[in-house]
């Protein structure tokens, strides 16, 4: 099979990008540089279509200065998705004005739409009324593609303006309109700590009864007080078993805790006191509610209910327990993460898959015994043992079914049996994974 890039289908799959794509062209002229020390020539012509995946295919600038950004083969953008998209980028921000200007840009629309609604994940380019308008949900916006209720699609945004004011020490994206934003991801974190009581969401998917959806008129299965806060969907997009992410709570302490300590030059000193209360609650209810016995000893559970409910599994998409050191939440050498790393890639998580061809983690929301790359290249960045990063590697080689681009997931046993041939986020991830084992002379 050709790649996406070769065949055009790109073109095929998405909307008009009518209005100004970005230039780049120190950061091209680098990444030429760059692919010319990779010998393999496969791995060379994967990286180059990994890299320039979301530049290429999936970013616009818009007349207002903001950018939309594609998730790939679904024309809308997903907050969590496009902040990952531009990772790869963010080394070179400081020498080309257009990679400056994009990530600039795509928090600029990030801010806008959370500003919109913080309980929507994915949102339209224009006030179009596209997307999944037969849901059942308690609010509703032309804007919106989908309104799935998500933490990690708050916190995406604010991970990204970090690791861009640390890269650049430029703080003028915390502008209103992100003030705006983080007040509504705060009073929203808040509400959703008492979901049952004081939360006013609900959505159900009753027209389509194959996909899962929040049970109980769309509220979500009963969840006692933890002091974390309430999540009704994954990063995968499926819907929580129990209603305590445990890897989104963690992922709000590492987003909130830059914002604290940057307080004054991130013009939010009014807010941090609500943003220290709310990662010690979080904290509190992570250490007395998810943190559970095993026989690789204390592990962190995936979800909690607060009421006994116990969820031990992982997922590959991020954040999940195998990311928590590629988000910033602990070092790779944590005794409780190593011990949570062992269970993860271990058969005793019902979405670790080992076959003929590859092994690795997986997800409920594709078929059973697809592995997804994103959770293979994971395992990558958050191992420092280099055989294991070679290994991982040489999977994510020998699993592109021709196509020399990354996929969502694949078939353990046959990698030509795969699930979306154009998704940006794992080709981001790759170009990441290349770039770091490089300059560690790994390849």
């Amino acid at each position: 099979m050709s790649s996406i890039y070769e065949t055009g289908r790109e073109k095929e799959i998405s909307p008009a990008l009518e209005n100004e794509k970005p230039n780049c062209k120190t950061m091209r002229a680098k990444i030429s540089e760059f692919s010319l020390k990779l010998s393999d020539e496969k791995l060379r012509r994967m990286f180059i279509n990994c890299f320039y995946s979301t530049l290429d295919t999936a970013a616009e600038m818009l007349e207002d200065g903001s950018a939309f950004m594609l998730t790939g083969d679904i024309p809308a953008m997903w907050l969590r998705d496009s902040a990952v998209q531009v990772m790869a980028y963010l080394p070179f921000v400081n020498e080309d004005a257009d990679v400056a200007k994009l990530i600039r840009g795509l928090l600029k629309r990030q801010f806008f739409y959370i500003g919109l609604d913080p309980y929507s994940n994915a949102f339209n380019k224009e006030p179009n009324n596209r997307g999944h308008k037969d849901d059942v949900t308690d609010w509703d916006s032309p804007w919106v593609w989908e309104r799935k209720y998500e933490i990690d699609s708050l916190c995406y945004p604010l991970w990204l303006a970090q690791k861009y004011s640390q890269k650049t020490g430029d703080f003028s994206v915390y502008d209103d309109a992100f003030r705006i934003a983080l007040r509504k991801i705060i009073d929203t974190f808040r509400t959703e700590q008492n979901h049952a009581t004081k939360s006013a969401y609900f959505h159900s998917r009753p027209k389509y009864p194959q996909f899962p959806t929040l049970q109980n008129g769309g509220k979500g299965n009963p969840v006692g007080y933890t002091g974390m806060t309430w999540n009704g969907y994954r990063p995968s997009d499926d819907v929580c078993e129990y209603g305590y992410l445990v890897p989104s709570n963690m992922f709000i302490t590492v987003v909130f805790d830059y914002l604290c300590k940057n307080a004054e030059r991130a013009n939010v000193a009014d807010m941090r006191s609500e943003m220290k209360t709310l990662i010690s609650e979080i904290s509190e209810g992570i250490a007395k509610y998810a943190v559970v016995d095993s026989p690789y000893g204390k592990i962190y559970a995936y979800e909690v209910d607060g009421l006994g409910g116990v969820n031990l599994m992982d997922d590959a998409n991020v954040p999940s327990l195998l990311s928590l050191p590629y988000l910033g939440y602990c070092e790779k050498n944590d005794p409780l993460y190593l011990n949570t790393r062992k269970f993860v890639l271990s058969e005793n998580n019902p979405f670790y898959y080992k076959g003929k061809i590859a092994e690795g983690l997986g997800s409920p929301h594709t078929p059973d015994r697809y592995i997804w790359h994103i959770g293979i290249i994971m395992q990558l960045l958050t191992s420092d043992d280099g055989e294991e990063r070679k290994k991982c590697m040489e999977m994510l080689l020998k699993t592109d079914a021709g196509c020399e681009v990354m996929h969502e997931g694949f078939h353990c046993d046959d990698p030509s049996l795969y699930t979306r041939p154009w998704f940006c986020w794992a080709n981001t991830l790759f170009a990441i994974a290349v770039m770091e084992m490089s300059e560690k002379g790994e390849l």
